[in-house]
């Protein structure tokens, strides 16, 4: 390719505001140079003239992030209150946060973070002695970006293994301890990959992994994944691949895991974010064979319990809101499941511990918890705290008491210790934050979709605020892949409430809320569903008064970052900010890059076949940006080292709009460095995002000085 170079356009853009009137700040976009690509699906030639950006290893990439970053930030430099959200921010994050606590060995474990510091601690202690630090993630790195990924023991507790992430990137590393003296016992493992670690005895743990990628490790395609059995204190080239290695077994997603008493292998093959097959592997025998439970990707099946074995499975192989069947390892094809807790109207999250199982059903997003013996035989409801979302319900076997936890949009997570026996609990820890739950309130509603679907909605935001239409309102949705949107508390939430923000997050179709069915109408040929949905959310907002076109932001990341950039080129009129973040926004070609092509299960692929293609094409954001057409003021976020969603989709949608935007609303991308898709991001680094998200959110607003500027003052004062 032939070099390619920055320079800063000769004509001036400026953005100014409609609500307020204010001095214009002039933004000299860079501009990103056009090549001549051309892809040929169908017949039809689509040009891809930014291709050139999907090369993260080039120095004309590494030179465009660099000119966008400082556009960008000198936009945000601008911004007159950005610094008091920060400050905010950071007052209302400093206090300390505790983790439910775990039994290892001889020691109790617990994850805790004192208030800013970038990555959690983990620490231990024996009895009622006092605690000591076991892992601090914060010196695994200079800068804080090394985070903690995995933790896993052996049963007796007397080995871990740890995973790291360097940088937020999917690809770990695995550091094998004594966990009694804390000492590396062998060379660290590299290459890991969507894996857990699975100890079998003391002896050694099974983990996932491709095989490293030809060309770059943060954008290439890994589509085999296998499975393999590493021995402590062998080097890890002789590790013993168990599955994954044939075209036979070729899948894009293999994991392996034990049974509690050590005595079942359960590997998982999907070729799809949805769908697994499910084998078996007795370790009591010998050789023995692999047995097949499914044999096909028609259902989400997992293993929940044994008993010898007795298998307990969790399924929705033909009930889509799942239930627990059981059956026996000489023979757990399906025909011999017989219904231990059936399907019912609610979707199943299932938990075990104690001898008990434990189902969380989700009732129109809203937790409801029951416990049930080894039998099926409901022993109880637990009655919770109060209406959110509870998790964590489960243990060992042998526990006879286990920590769960509840939230929701309004209240901070706090830990309880359950009793198993009598189902009576008490509160193990609550947060001392600067927040007072009482002063807000939540409300769920249910609106019509395009095509007549109820949608449900929670609705926060600080009690008797007026519905006059103007107040700055973030409307924040996902739906996709199965995943439930729950309440659920969140610091920068509430930082943004305080401000007299409005919070709705709509449950939309392609989530998990509903099932299977819910799911599934969101995706492929139904995409579309998800971001009427969306937009039928907005719309809602605005009839009724709670917000207005004016002080409109939507937000979403990964694919809701999809759903932030078709609803914004759907219906530019509709709001005033979008805020796409980490998105999926190059429908043509996101299953080219490492492992999107897993997700075809919720997007179909532009190779499927006509239909499929122009669908796609139908909605790509990348491509349906319009000349002419003005644009909301748009905050694109991403990260240099996201290998999950990689940059580049980010990348050219900045690079359409900035090209193409007729209005005055700035189009701008903050690309964060040394930075993944979110999970371990430093503390430190989400508050700074935070605060130029919502600092730029409330600016195009039309705010001069923040909307509860009393809330700055009192922390100040």
């Amino acid at each position: 390719m032939k070099k390619i170079t920055l320079f800063l356009i000769g004509v001036t853009f400026i953005a100014c505001q409609t609500n307020k009137k204010r001095e214009p700040i002039v933004v000299n976009y860079p501009t990103t140079q056009k090549v001549d690509t051309v892809d040929t699906y169908f017949g039809t030639e689509v040009p891809d003239p930014y291709r050139w950006l999907e090369d993260d290893r080039s120095p004309e990439t590494e030179a465009w992030v660099k000119t966008q970053n400082k556009t960008t930030f000198g936009y945000l430099d601008s911004i007159p209150f950005r610094e008091d959200i920060k400050n905010r921010l950071e007052k209302l994050w400093n206090y300390e946060k505790l983790g439910s606590p775990f039994k290892e060995g001889n020691y109790t474990y617990f994850y805790k973070n004192d208030g800013l510091q970038n990555q959690y601690v983990v620490y231990r202690k024996k009895g009622n002695g006092e605690p000591e630090v076991f892992l601090n993630p914060n010196t695994f790195s200079e800068d804080g970006t090394t985070s903690l990924a995995g933790l896993s023991f052996t049963k007796d507790g007397s080995m871990a293994a740890y995973l790291i992430s360097e940088g937020g990137s999917d690809w770990r590393k695995a550091i094998v301890i004594n966990a009694e003296t804390k000492e590396q016992v062998e060379d660290t493992l590299v290459d890991i990959k969507f894996s857990g670690v699975s100890w079998k005895g003391n002896e050694g743990f099974y983990y996932s992994s491709y095989d490293k990628p030809e060309g770059s490790e943060l954008s290439a395609k890994t589509d085999q994944h296998k499975l393999y059995f590493h021995k402590v204190g062998t080097p890890q080239s002789e590790d013993e691949l168990i599955f994954g290695g044939s075209p036979e077994e070729k899948h894009r997603y293999v994991g392996g895991y034990l049974t509690e008493d050590q005595r079942y292998l359960l590997i998982s093959a999907s070729i799809s974010t949805s769908g697994n097959k499910l084998f078996l592997k007795d370790l009591s025998t010998p050789n023995s064979e692999l047995v097949t439970i499914l044999d096909h990707t028609d259902s989400d099946t997992y293993l929940l319990e044994n008993e010898g074995s007795k298998l307990f499975l969790v399924t929705n192989l033909n009930a889509p809101n799942k239930k627990i069947v059981v059956t026996d390892a000489s023979n757990p094809n399906p025909e011999n499941w017989k219904d231990l807790i059936p399907e019912t109207k609610n979707v199943l999250t299932a938990g075990s511990g104690g001898g008990y199982f434990f189902a969380e059903y989700m009732v129109d997003a809203i937790s409801k918890v029951f416990q049930y013996d080894m039998d099926g035989k409901q022993v109880r409801e637990v009655k919770l705290p109060g209406v959110g979302s509870a998790g964590g319900f489960g243990g060992k076997k042998e526990d006879k008491e286990f920590y769960f936890s509840f939230t929701n949009y309004s209240t901070p997570g706090s830990s309880y210790k359950y009793n198993v026996e009598t189902g009576e609990y008490e509160q193990y820890w609550k947060p001392e934050i600067d927040f007072n739950p009482s002063d807000y309130e939540s409300t769920q509603v249910f609106y019509e979709s395009k095509d007549g679907t109820k949608v449900p909605m929670i609705i926060t935001h600080k009690k008797g605020i007026e519905l006059n239409g103007k107040n700055p309102t973030i409307l924040y949705g996902y739906g996709g892949f199965n995943i439930s949107l729950t309440p659920s508390f969140s610091i920068t939430n509430a930082v943004w409430m305080e401000q007299g923000g409005v919070y709705a997050v709509p449950n939309l179709r392609g989530g998990g809320e509903y099932g299977k069915k819910w799911h599934d109408a969101g995706t492929k040929m139904q995409k579309q569903n998800v971001f009427d949905d969306f937009i039928a959310a907005a719309e809602y907002l605005i009839e009724n008064n709670y917000t207005s076109k004016e002080y409109l932001a939507i937000r979403g990341g990964s694919n809701g970052g999809l759903l932030v950039g078709a609803t914004m080129t759907q219906r530019p009129d509709l709001m005033q900010v979008a805020l796409p973040a980490v998105g999926v926004l190059d429908m043509l070609r996101y299953h080219t890059f490492t492992a999107g092509a897993g997700w075809a299960y919720d997007y179909g692929t532009a190779e499927d076949n006509k239909e499929m293609f122009a669908y796609l094409k139908g909605y790509s954001p990348v491509h349906n940006v319009k000349q002419g057409v003005e644009y909301p003021a748009t905050l694109i976020t991403t990260g240099d080292h996201d290998d999950r969603v990689v940059p580049a989709h980010s990348f050219k949608f900045a690079a359409e709009l900035q090209a193409k935007q007729a209005g005055k609303n700035p189009t701008l991308i903050r690309i964060e460095t040394n930075a993944g898709h979110g999970a371990g991001t430093p503390v430190s680094k989400t508050i700074e995002q935070y605060a130029d998200i919502f600092g730029f959110t409330l600016f195009n607003m039309g705010f001069d000085q923040l909307p509860n500027q009393a809330v700055i003052k009192e922390f100040k004062d």
